[in-house]
């Protein structure tokens, strides 16, 4: 898979259920990390692939069958692979304020965003601009 695909894969299957806007956060999020490379990858691909980075893509995780199975008869999926484009030529707006991290809100906050305010909040994820790198930063 190219890395458009790997990134419009990413979005869809972290946040379909968050519609447009939650799907180009997420993109927004690979972005930001793939600017900033370190221990969460050098590059958009491997940004998305890191182990455990984005649940969607753990071999444990029941939505990755969908992940790999969707084509472009899912219109979320098809404006995913648009706005992934639109990510990789450096044309999609940033709606996270900057964020390289977040969470599903449904879920119990994570360690890492104890104590932290979230940047925003879109749907039901919050972003987080953490900032780290592979050495420590």
């Amino acid at each position: 898979m190219k890395a458009v695909e790997i990134a419009a894969r990413t979005a869809w299957g972290e946040a379909r259920g968050e519609g447009v806007a939650g799907m180009q956060a997420v993109l927004n999020v690979i972005n930001n990390r793939a600017k900033s490379p370190g221990w969460w990858g050098r590059d958009i691909a491997s940004v998305c692939l890191t182990p455990w980075q984005f649940s969607c893509w753990n071999a444990v995780d029941p939505n990755r069958e969908r992940l790999t199975s969707v084509t472009d008869k899912d219109a979320l999926y098809r404006s995913a692979v648009a706005m992934a484009g639109r990510m990789a030529a450096g044309s999609l707006p940033d709606l996270t304020k900057g964020a390289d991290s977040y969470y599903a809100t449904d879920i119990p906050k994570p360690g890492w965003a104890v104590g932290r305010v979230p940047l925003i909040t879109i749907g039901h994820h919050a972003f987080y601009r953490m900032g780290l790198r592979g050495n420590g930063e």
